[in-house]
C-alpha cells in the first residue's frame, strides 16, 4: 500500500492517473476530464514524485503503464467503481439504472435475447460484448476489466457468483459433403482419424475433450489450432477438418453438417458469473436479477 505521511494522497492525482491509463494517454485523459494536458501530467507527476515510483513509461506519444502503475490501476478502478456506488446509494430512489455493462462470452449464443431484453427494459445501459475462452474471461472479470462472463463451466472459488444456464451435448461437425452419412454420427476414436480443428488452450471445449479422450486412450492431437469459435468454424467449412461444439451453439450455417458422438456424453454448461465483491454494483445486480428471471429451474 502506498503510505507517506508528509504527502497526503490527493483525489484528483488519483483521478488523473486513472484516466491516463483507461484512456491511454494524457491527451485523451485531459478531454475526459475537461481539463489541460500539462494539467493531467502535472497532477499524475506529484503522484510519482509523492511516493517516488514510476507509473508510466513514456514512449513518444504513446504511455504504457509499469508494473507499479498495473497495480495502481486494478486499485483504481475498484476505487472509483466504490465511489460510484456511494453516488448510486445516496440517489437510490430516483436513479435509474445505467451506465456500460460489458459482457465477455465463450459463446454469444446463450445471452444474445436474454440482452435484447435486458436493452429494452434498460434503455440507459450501454451494453458491448466480445469473445474470449473461458481462462480470458476469469482474467478479465478479476481485472474489472469486464462486469459479466458467460463460460462453459463454473469456476471455482469463492471470488465469483454463479448463474446456471443448463448443459448441452459436445456434437462434431464438419463441411457439408464431407462425411458421407454425418446423421449416422462418429465414435470419438472415428473422429480421431480426421484432421482435427480444435480451438486454443484455455478453451473449455477443447478441455472436455481431451479429457474423455485421455479416459478412452484416444489422441486428439490437432492438425490446425484455430483462435477462437469462429474461427473454428471458417476452418471447418474450407474443408479443413472437423471441429467440435456445443450443440447448442452449433446455429445454422448451410456450410456445415452437425455429426453425433455416439459413444460419448460430454456435456457442456454454461453460466454467467460475475466478481462476488462487485454484486452491489448496480447495473450488474440489475443484469443478474432479469437473468435469474429468465433462467431454467435449478434441479
Amino acid at each position: 500500500m502506498l503510505r507517506n505521511q508528509r504527502h497526503p494522497m490527493r483525489h484528483s492525482q488519483l483521478r488523473a492517473f486513472h484516466h491516463v491509463a483507461a484512456l491511454g494517454g494524457f491527451s485523451r485523459a485531459a478531454e475526459a476530464l475537461f481539463l489541460t494536458q500539462p494539467a493531467i501530467s502535472e497532477q499524475v507527476r506529484k503522484l510519482e514524485q509523492a511516493y517516488d515510483v514510476l507509473l508510466f513509461h513514456r514512449e513518444r506519444r504513446r504511455v504504457r503503464l509499469t508494473e507499479t502503475g498495473e497495480h495502481l490501476f486494478l486499485l483504481t478502478k475498484q476505487f472509483f467503481e466504490v465511489e460510484q456506488r456511494i453516488a448510486d446509494y445516496m440517489t437510490e430512489t430516483r436513479a435509474r439504472v445505467e451506465g456500460e455493462l460489458r459482457i465477455v462470452a465463450d459463446s454469444a449464443h446463450h445471452v444474445i435475447d436474454m440482452l435484447t431484453q435486458f436493452r429494452q427494459k434498460y434503455p440507459g445501459v450501454t451494453l458491448s460484448l466480445r469473445s474470449g475462452n473461458t481462462e480470458e474471461i476469469l482474467h478479465d472479470l478479476r481485472s474489472y476489466d469486464a462486469e459479466i462472463g458467460v463460460i462453459g463451466d463454473a469456476p471455482s472459488g469463492p471470488d465469483m457468483q454463479l448463474l446456471d444456464l443448463g448443459d448441452t451435448p459436445i456434437v462434431a461437425f464438419a463441411a457439408a459433403g464431407l462425411l458421407d452419412d454425418p446423421a449416422a454420427g462418429l465414435t470419438l476414436a472415428q473422429a480421431a482419424e480426421w484432421p482435427l480443428i480444435l480451438r486454443e488452450a484455455g478453451s473449455k471445449t477443447r478441455a472436455s475433450l481431451e479429457e474423455q479422450a485421455g479416459k478412452l486412450g484416444i489422441d486428439l492431437s490437432p492438425a490446425i489450432v484455430a483462435e477462437g469459435r469462429e474461427a473454428v468454424r471458417e476452418m471447418v467449412a474450407s474443408g479443413a477438418g472437423i471441429g467440435f461444439v456445443s450443440q447448442a451453439e452449433f446455429g445454422h450455417d448451410p456450410r456445415l453438417v452437425q455429426i453425433p458422438l455416439t459413444d460419448v456424453d460430454i456435456r457442456m454448461r454454461e453460466t454467467i458469473v460475475h466478481l462476488s465483491q462487485r454484486s452491489e454494483v448496480r447495473v450488474i445486480r440489475a443484469f443478474m436479477e432479469f437473468a435469474r428471471a429468465g433462467a431454467p429451474p435449478q434441479t
